[in-house]
């Protein structure tokens, strides 16, 4: 008796594809509250420094939206573990530094008035 190697059923991703195109949207809407928040805060209280960081965020903003609809088309396209890229995992983190030093800068100037 001898035992037949069949291939494994094709993976179902169901509804992972969906679910991390959302993440990424909500993550790129939390970046733009906060690019909103520095620029509006940096241009009232004529700190330049922190409209700029406003300005890169909202940019940073659309990155993360966009890598949201193209890690979507990927995870749709393909069956099997489909790692994130590093680069857009270092991005992230950069950005949600980023985030934070405004918050932080924003929260020092108002303590010094």
């Amino acid at each position: 008796m001898t035992l037949a190697h069949s291939d494994p059923p094709p993976r179902d991703p169901g509804l992972q594809a969906e679910r991390t195109a959302l993440s990424w949207s909500r993550t790129g809407l939390a970046i733009a509250v906060n690019a909103v928040l520095a620029l509006r805060y940096g241009l009232i209280s004529n700190q330049p420094a922190l409209a700029s960081a406003g300005i890169a965020l909202f940019v940073l903003a659309g990155v993360a939206i966009a890598h949201g609809a193209i890690r979507r088309r990927q995870l749709d396209a393909r069956h099997g573990l489909v790692p994130p890229s590093s680069w857009a995992m270092l991005g992230v983190t950069a950005t949600v530094l980023l985030a934070a030093l405004a918050g932080v800068v924003s929260i020092s100037i108002e303590a010094t008035r």
